[in-house]
Formats: C-alpha cells, sequence, structure tokens
C-alpha cells in the first residue's frame, strides 16, 4: 500500500465549504478510496469505478482544488493521481467573516445564460457530442434543453448575457472580479486563421475585448467526445480582470475600468455579457466550451477576491 504524503491537513474555516463541496459526491469518495491503496492514472481510475474519463477528470479536478488529491504528469503525458493525507481537520468559524474564503467562485453551466442575441449560423450540443434542437435555428437558445449545452456557438456578431449571485456579504470589500472562459471564433467547420474579437461587459460597463486568433479543430479536445468530429475541438482559456487599479486581459492591462466603476450590489445580480459586436473589426463569431468540452473540465468561472483584514496577513 503507497502511504499518502501526510497524515493530517489541518483546514481553517475560510477553506470549509471548498472541502465540504469535494466531499460532497459519491463518485469524489469512491475515487479517495480507490487512491487509498496506490496511486493511480485517470484511466485506471475510470477503469475501477466503471465511469467515463472525463467524469473522473472533473472530480479528481474538484479533490485537487480542495487539496485532497494531488497529481503529477507520469509517461505519456496521462495525470498520476495521489491521496494527499489519511485525515483532515477541521477549525469551525468562531468570529464574522472566518468562513469567507479569500476567493469566491461561481461556475455557470454555459447554457444558463439569462439573454442572448444570436442569428444563424448558430447552435448547440451536449457533453455527449449530440446536437441539442436543429441546427443553424436559432430558436435553439430559448429551448429548456438549452440548460444541457456543453459547447454552443454562433458566426458573426451576437451576444450572451449571464446573471450570477454576488456571494459577498454586505459590507465586504473586493479586489479582484475576474471571469475565466473557454473560447473561440467560429468558422464553418473550423478554421486556425479566422480572428473574432470577443468583448466582455460587466453591468454594462466593457472591461476588454480578445481577439480569438480562430476557430480550432485540428486535434481532439481533451474532453471532446470521440463522437464530435470534423468541427470545432477546443479553445483558448481567456481570463479578464476588474481589480482596483484597472483592468487586465490574460494578465495585460486592456482598459482604466476599475471596481469602482461597477455597480456592484450584494443584494443584486451580476451581468457579464460576451459579446461580439456588429461593429467589431474582426466579427466572426464565437463558440464557448462548458465542463465536458475543450480543452477544460470547467464552465464560466467568476471568481470574487475579497480584501483581506489586517489581522489575516
Amino acid at each position: 500500500m503507497n502511504e499518502p504524503k501526510q497524515e493530517l491537513i489541518r483546514y481553517p474555516a475560510s477553506r470549509l465549504l471548498d472541502v465540504a463541496k469535494a466531499l460532497s459526491s459519491d463518485i469524489r469518495l469512491r475515487i479517495l478510496e480507490a487512491l487509498g491503496e496506490r496511486p493511480m492514472s485517470v484511466s485506471q481510475l475510470a477503469e475501477a469505478l466503471g465511469a467515463a474519463q472525463p467524469t473522473i477528470s472533473i472530480n479528481v479536478q474538484a479533490l485537487e482544488q480542495a487539496e485532497l488529491v494531488s497529481c503529477r504528469q507520469g509517461s505519456g503525458r496521462e495525470k498520476i493521481c495521489t491521496a494527499s493525507c489519511r485525515s483532515v481537520l477541521l477549525e469551525l468559524p468562531l468570529r464574522s467573516g472566518d468562513a469567507l474564503r479569500r476567493v469566491e467562485e461561481i461556475r455557470m453551466p454555459i447554457g444558463l445564460y439569462s439573454r442572448c442575441d444570436i442569428q444563424a449560423p448558430c447552435g448547440m450540443a451536449s457533453r455527449e457530442g449530440v446536437g441539442i434542437g436543429s441546427p443553424d435555428d436559432p430558436r435553439v437558445f430559448y429551448m429548456p434543453e438549452r440548460t444541457e449545452a456543453a459547447v454552443l456557438w454562433f458566426s458573426g456578431c451576437g451576444s450572451l448575457e449571464y446573471e450570477f449571485a454576488n456571494p459577498m456579504p454586505p459590507g465586504a470589500e473586493l479586489d479582484e472580479l475576474a471571469l475565466t472562459a473557454e473560447l473561440c471564433s467560429e468558422a464553418p467547420g473550423f478554421r486556425d486563421d479566422w480572428p473574432s474579437d470577443i468583448t466582455l461587459s460587466i453591468g454594462g460597463r466593457t472591461v476588454g475585448t480578445w481577439t480569438s486568433p480562430g476557430d480550432f479543430g485540428d486535434r481532439k479536445g481533451r474532453f471532446t467526445p470521440e463522437r464530435w468530429r470534423g468541427n470545432t475541438e477546443y479553445g483558448r482559456l481567456t481570463e479578464w480582470k476588474v481589480t482596483r487599479d484597472g483592468s487586465f486581459l490574460n494578465g495585460e492591462r486592456c482598459s482604466e475600468l476599475s471596481l469602482g466603476d461597477l455597480p456592484l450590489a450584494f443584494n443584486e445580480p451580476v451581468r457579464i455579457q460576451l459579446a461580439v459586436a456588429a461593429g467589431a473589426t474582426n466579427a466572426r463569431g464565437l463558440n464557448l466550451f462548458g465542463a465536458g468540452f475543450g480543452d477544460y473540465a470547467q464552465d464560466l468561472v467568476l471568481s470574487f477576491a475579497r480584501r483581506t483584514r489586517p489581522d489575516e496577513g
């Protein structure tokens, strides 16, 4: 039997939700059981647990984020997983703010937009690679089945708007607000040289525009289902971040818009819009990827980094 690296991991009150969420799934507990015997690759875990490999990858990632599992690259670039400890110690919150994490994340399935402006060609597919509704029919974007979308796309100009809850309690101050999404342009089939200008707005204020270099289908996406062939396969993980000092796109300053310019309130949704504007230099649509499609096992992620108290260090 392979011994875990640590006997005990101690989690402060601010990590309670991370650990609770990671342990609140039967398959994640089964993954920990399997790793209690020895390190295993993702494919070995999939075989041992009788689950699809993308499902194992997504749940291993959740355990990694909670630091219950550590991973390394094995031969053939396959991920090798190891249980991090034998026991955990959870500290309970004792005063106001103790249970707040430094960063709160909300993960939004890509089909749960609140508004859209879509024209054909367009469409969406499930994580099994099955098309939802009829292709190139904008009415699909208003069907209830849209909530099952793992990839969606539109050509030319258009927009998608999402409403995120603000997890910060009254009085909590933010240092950063960041949106992460896997995106690319939309061409017939796919085309690596196909730039498209994709703009993020928060509360109606423009944060910045990322020019996707193309629509990528030259290889299989890491999580894209096998039955999905001859089309867009993956995107680029793109991050827009708004701070107290300005806005940044993939680490580079993109505008002077700061947190103070955003209409944020604890009891109001945070409105996020991804758009290809009609007047864009490169109005060549977008593909938006969710968990189970593309190269990254994630949906849209909106992160709230709160300002720490002086005694938190």
